[in-house]
């Protein structure tokens, strides 16, 4: 059974005993149902990853309607904006992000119905913007003052192919971050506090091309040779536990134009992850064999050209992770179990966090969704069909103020849970 430290608890028994702690719990309840009117609004300004500036400049203006200081928008197209603290904690960084799976044209506006809101991108993650706004509008009219400064940001291109390059650029950018919290999960009952670690690969293999009759027998096809090499990869054996995986997403070769033609190109694109650095690299190797092996194969069954191959990173996703008794992660099971959620421990990740616990910043992902029974757990993330529940959902504004308030401290009462 999980237990958490005596000094975690007492500090979290004080801060929820604050008179402006309770203040701000109730201003986030009663203030659900703005905080769901935003996400409506912002879900319909569409925000493809690398297309965020839209969305971006709406969000910024909204921060700065709520009095945050230093409201810009930084190289990376992140939506930075600062609320002050007493000087005397960590700087804590606290953040959604901006971008969407989705491209332009998908979403066709907002249905509510059954207890769920409909939208491409409702819930990932344009909620976790809407909640940033709900928490720094709770804190302000509580009149909650942090011991250190926090810095609310929307983040750019943390789906897909920007592999988290908002976050990335935000951090080169800002290395006085102390400790790092991100909103990105669909449950709010999972505690985000390891990195998965994956990488997303381009592979590319080459031939002389030739006419499919005319040409069969005197040169090797790399089409087959791709497909040799999905072949080996499907066959390749990981552990469930640490969870590793791969998928081939991507398999394209030749045109309709030649349809009667030996393609001299078919390129390959692939991720895989995995929770253990060791059987990340294990995979890799396995997977990257499996190319040359096909290559070889396609060449030698053919014996007149070679199939050439080359590989091109398009997406990197730094590993990490932390004790699970860890003060933010005893903060967060604390939280959890303070607005009535039972806390899991989840194994795993793959968000802007990472690349928190790449650098050493100690860091979480908390969740955006309260989803108690299976019907609200099903979410259809990253699917046109996606939906968000609405009852309960301060629950997760009120779970992010309560670690936000142990990470920065609160001023004149205590200092931050991370040492």
């Amino acid at each position: 059974m999980y237990q958490t430290s005596e000094q975690c608890a007492q500090q979290f028994k004080t801060m929820v005993g604050l008179p402006q702690v309770q203040k701000a719990l109730q201003l986030i309840e009663q203030d659900q149902d703005r905080c769901i009117a935003e996400q409506c609004e912002l879900v319909q300004i569409e925000a493809p990853t690398g297309h965020e500036e839209k969305r971006a400049a709406v969000f910024a203006d909204k921060l700065r309607a709520l009095g945050l200081e230093d409201v810009h928008i930084d190289r990376g197209g992140n939506v930075v904006a600062l609320r002050r603290g007493k000087g005397k904690g960590p700087k804590v960084l606290i953040e959604g992000h901006l971008d969407t799976v989705f491209p332009f044209g998908s979403v066709k506006g907002v249905e509510q119905r059954d207890g769920f809101i409909y939208a491409p991108g409702i819930g990932d993650d344009t909620r976790a913007l809407a909640m940033l706004l709900s928490l720094a509008r709770a804190m302000n009219e509580a009149g909650i003052e942090t011991a250190g400064d926090v810095v609310f940001v929307g983040t750019t291109r943390e789906e897909g192919t920007g592999s988290l390059g908002g976050m990335k650029d935000f951090l080169q950018d800002n290395p006085d971050i102390d400790i790092s919290l991100s909103i990105d999960n669909n449950d709010m009952s999972g505690i985000v506090y390891q990195a998965t670690v994956g990488e997303t690969w381009e592979v590319t293999f080459k031939g002389m091309g030739g006419h499919a009759f005319g040409a069969f027998g005197s040169i090797a096809q790399p089409i087959h040779a791709a497909a040799r090499a999905v072949a080996k990869i499907a066959d390749i054996q990981v552990p469930a536990e640490p969870k590793t995986t791969y998928c081939v997403s991507n398999f394209h070769g030749g045109n309709d134009a030649g349809v009667h033609a030996i393609a001299s190109e078919a390129v390959v694109k692939l991720n895989f992850r995995s929770n253990s650095p060791e059987e990340f690299e294990v995979m890799k190797k396995k997977i990257f064999d499996a190319f040359e092996q096909a290559a070889r194969e396609e060449t030698d069954r053919w014996g007149k050209n070679t199939i050439e191959w080359s590989k091109k990173l398009i997406g990197s996703v730094p590993g990490g992770g932390q004790d699970e008794h860890a003060p933010l992660v005893e903060t967060a099971w604390l939280s959890l179990e303070h607005v009535g959620v039972e806390p899991v421990l989840a194994k795993g990740g793959c968000t802007n966090a990472n690349v928190a616990m790449s650098r050493g910043i100690p860091a979480l992902c908390m969740g955006r969704a309260y989803a108690p029974d299976a019907e609200s757990k099903t979410i259809y993330n990253h699917s046109l069909d996606e939906r968000y529940p609405v009852a309960g959902a301060y629950k997760a504004v009120q779970q992010a103020l309560l670690v936000l308030l142990m990470a920065a401290g609160v001023d004149g009462v205590f200092g931050s849970i991370v040492k």
